[in-house]
């Protein structure tokens, strides 16, 4: 079934639209943590992050379902799930951060973000790491080094991305953002912003101590730019000891970004940020997006946001990714190519490496032992700068039982793969 559904998808799609794994999944079911393919295999999701509370979760659902068959339309009329929604989510957030504004995805609410910048400083620079995406819209994609545009404004400049394996120190981070920032204003952009993942997610979400990003942010805020945190992946409690990414890294930013699991898998992304900053930005453009803050889009989101509070979903991710972090420290023991294991709450892995002493990246082996992984039932990739860290970031309903579950699939895996 799986191969004239291939043929069809490049017929009608276009040709080299990318699929996970050399053999790609067919899923047609899903609920909690589990998913189902066409021929009834079970699969254990251990990678999305968009079905943030769980595939299919049955207050998300009615939610959907309820508002749906009662009212959606757009927010030039007026709507009361707009403002609660609102006012319930920016009170998680540390003030000035009182304010927001409505997107359907990320690469919207980034591309959004950098205008906001913009209008506020009258400057168009950016920063961003060598190894990040930050979307596809025009203006994000050029923040993108790993699928780089054909026409890179100059207004745009790449540190390197941050490594705790291999260390960077903090002051030699701000050293490259300080010389960014030259480089910006000899070319007389100025620089608006710098963006980034607070948890540094596509970089291999290297351990980084607390304050580590505040040099470097005290520089580009010297040069008169603002801070933009994308907490498309880490944010929503998923770190387990901070319900946002910012807030683990110590640094409150001008702007911050949300998108892919705000609605548990509906479309529904935004900005938060200062009045000051949503004034600038109003002032600046004529914005407005005719599905953004939708009534069906509130109901999902607020509906994912008051589960998260109910089933406690940020103390399950601190404590079952700290489980799960325990074994895969445990199979390092047992297996020499795992060279490091890190990360926060739900959002772990580990770096595979031919050598520790040398700490060569095993780019390929890290990809073979995901396709393994997958014909175990267990799904999850592979990021970082060398492509080589196994990134486990499963729905936040993610259970003891489903960690032992994956922990044992690791292990067969990487005592079949061979390593050279």
């Amino acid at each position: 079934m799986s191969e004239p559904l291939l043929d069809r998808r490049d017929r009608l799609l276009g040709p080299r639209l990318t699929t996970f794994y050399d053999e790609p999944v067919h899923l047609v079911r899903g609920a909690g943590t589990k998913l189902w393919d066409a021929e009834g295999r079970e699969y254990l999701d251990c990678y999305n992050n968009v079905p943030h509370v769980g595939h299919c979760h049955p207050k998300v659902v009615e939610a959907i379902c309820r508002q749906a068959g009662t009212l959606n339309t757009h927010t030039r009329y007026l709507h009361e799930g707009i403002v609660a929604f609102a006012e319930d989510l920016t009170a998680t957030f540390a003030e000035p951060l009182n304010a927001m504004t409505f997107t359907c995805t990320g690469s919207e609410a980034n591309d959004i973000a950098l205008r906001m910048a913009r209008a506020v400083t009258g400057k168009r620079g950016i920063i961003a790491t060598d190894h990040t995406y930050h979307g596809n819209t025009d203006a994000v994609s050029q923040l993108s080094c790993t699928n780089p545009p054909p026409d890179r404004w100059d207004s745009v400049e790449f540190v390197p991305a941050p490594d705790s394996y291999r260390p960077i120190t903090a002051a030699s981070w701000a050293a490259h953002v300080e010389a960014a920032i030259r480089r910006l204003e000899e070319r007389g952009h100025g620089v608006a912003a710098l963006i980034i993942c607070p948890f540094f997610a596509n970089e291999g979400f290297p351990d980084l101590p607390e304050g580590w990003v505040l040099p470097a942010v005290e520089a580009v805020r010297r040069a008169g730019g603002l801070v933009i945190a994308d907490e498309v992946q880490p944010g929503f409690g998923r770190l387990g000891t901070h319900f946002w990414g910012h807030e683990k890294a110590g640094v409150v930013p001008e702007i911050v970004t949300l998108g892919k699991p705000m609605g548990n898998g509906h479309p529904v992304a935004g900005v938060v940020t200062e009045r000051r900053v949503m004034e600038a930005f109003r002032d600046t453009f004529r914005y407005f997006n005719t599905f953004a803050g939708n009534p069906v889009s509130m109901a999902a989101a607020q509906a994912t946001l008051d589960v998260i509070r109910e089933e406690e979903l940020q103390e399950n991710a601190r404590a079952v990714g700290e489980y799960a972090r325990d074994g895969l420290r445990d199979l390092a023991g047992r297996h020499a190519c795992i060279g490091d294991v890190r990360g926060a709450g739900l959002f772990l892995g580990a770096e595979l490496v031919l050598d520790r002493s040398e700490k060569t990246p095993a780019t390929e082996f890290t990809k073979k032992v995901a396709n393994a992984l997958r014909h175990k039932g267990v799904l999850m990739n592979f990021l970082g700068i060398h492509y080589n860290v196994l990134k486990i970031r499963p729905p936040m309903v993610f259970s003891r039982d489903d960690a032992d579950r994956m922990l044992d699939a690791v292990d067969e895996a990487l005592g079949e793969v061979p390593l050279a």
